[in-house]
């Protein structure tokens, strides 16, 4: 059995499971617990290894220069498209209407960080501290600047180049081995996901999970499946079919940046992309790439306006299009990070911060969807980049037709 059906039996277990036996799912939970660990185990090292050599394998300034400018204009433009995908879907199933947040309060409320400490923090103080907390976005910054630096240097670097490059090879190697466990893992979380919150909690939101997931199925097939077929001018199906394994561990673990380890394997052993290029694009859109998130921000926005009889302009809704595009630059790609997002979504505009409260009840069920459609965002800017420079082996991509799927490590 290939692993993305091993996974996709895990989780369709793990919510019977949930629903029959309540008791036993609420205690197998720390399986699921060991599986998120382990995949956050990975996350630091791979991310730095896997972007030093992707930078150091593109000797070219101007065509990392060129890589860089192609990646990050796709990613902002993805989500703009999908956060007014989001808004127009609020607009027309108006998923607030009729329902009363005039009791609802919100206890605890994390602290938004303002756009301009965001870009302060991009260049860590300690990137060792950086790395020890799992801050992403000064990470990154660091690793490109080492990479580049080891370019600077020349053939002096060499060694230190090859150390890094074999330790993300231990990386890749040490994530095959980690998703031997994502079927347990994945079933143990389902199973708790699904006791926890039944129907009971979901029914009275069931506009809003409605809304959300159409609107994230719209932007994979239309914007994102479509980008690759007239963009690309390749195979949609295909591009689906390379990914399934990673969009079973995002559906399951919520995590952009936990699903990272996965993302890789499939676009370099399924999609054909190239090693570098993977290396260098890929940890970016875990972090700065939130297509789905982006547009549950408009349908969430939409849903609290609604609920308080709030009106909002055409103002209010391009100032909404505005900060989560750029918002989700600094928005981490682990689970929970799109209600702190939110926050600074509602305060643009002024609308009530305790609305989030009825939301934040079904926020990991919508952040399975919206973490789904960010992978998707991640790979398809993946695939577009290396089309276009010529770093796309179609042939595996291709191939995708006859299995689905990743081959052996």
């Amino acid at each position: 059995m290939k692993l993305w059906a091993k996974i996709l039996l895990g989780l369709l277990l793990g919510v019977i499971c949930g629903i029959f036996f309540p008791t036993f799912s609420a205690n197998i939970k720390p399986l699921g617990d060991v599986f998120i660990r382990a995949i956050k185990m990975l996350i630091v090292p791979l991310i730095f290894s896997s972007l030093v050599v992707g930078v150091t394998g593109m000797k070219d300034p101007k065509k990392l220069g060129r890589i860089g400018m192609k990646t990050f204009s796709l990613y902002l433009i993805t989500t703009a498209v999908a956060i007014t995908i989001g808004l127009t879907i609020g607009t027309v199933l108006k998923p607030g209407a009729g329902v009363d947040l005039g009791e609802a309060t919100i206890t605890q409320t994390k602290e938004v960080q303002p756009f301009s400490e965001t870009l302060v923090n991009l260049v860590p103080s300690n990137p060792i501290q950086s790395m020890a907390k799992g801050e992403v976005l000064p990470i990154i910054v660091f690793a490109i600047l080492f990479g580049l630096s080891l370019n600077l240097v020349g053939k002096k670097a060499d060694p230190l180049v090859n150390v890094i490059d074999a330790i993300a090879e231990a990386m890749y190697k040490l994530t095959a081995i980690v998703m031997e466990l994502a079927p347990y893992g994945v079933f143990a979380l389902m199973a708790f996901i699904s006791q926890k919150y039944g129907l009971s909690v979901l029914l009275p939101l069931l506009k809003v999970l409605f809304g959300v997931y159409l609107g994230c199925i719209i932007h994979a097939i239309f914007t994102l499946s479509g980008t690759v077929a007239f963009v690309g001018r390749l195979n949609p199906i295909n591009f689906f079919k390379g990914i399934v394994d990673a969009l079973a561990i995002a559906y399951s673990t919520a995590s952009s940046s936990g699903t990272l380890p996965v993302t890789i394997r499939c676009a370099r052993k399924n999609l054909g992309v190239s090693d570098n290029l993977s290396s260098f694009v890929l940890p970016l859109g875990a972090t700065i790439n939130m297509d789905g998130t982006a547009m549950y921000q408009g349908v969430a926005a939409l849903f609290i306006a609604q609920a308080y009889g709030i009106d909002l302009s055409v103002g209010n809704y391009i100032t909404i299009i505005l900060t989560s595009t750029l918002a989700s630059i600094g928005s981490a790609g682990v689970p929970g990070a799109g209600l702190i997002m939110l926050t600074l979504v509602l305060n643009s505009v002024g609308l009530p911060v305790e609305g989030i409260a009825l939301i934040a009840g079904i926020d990991r069920v919508l952040d399975m969807a919206r973490t789904t459609v960010n992978v998707v965002g991640d790979c398809m800017v993946t695939v577009i980049v290396s089309k276009s420079e010529n770093e796309l082996d179609e042939s595996i991509y291709n191939a995708q037709t006859q299995k689905i799927g990743l081959e052996p490590a």
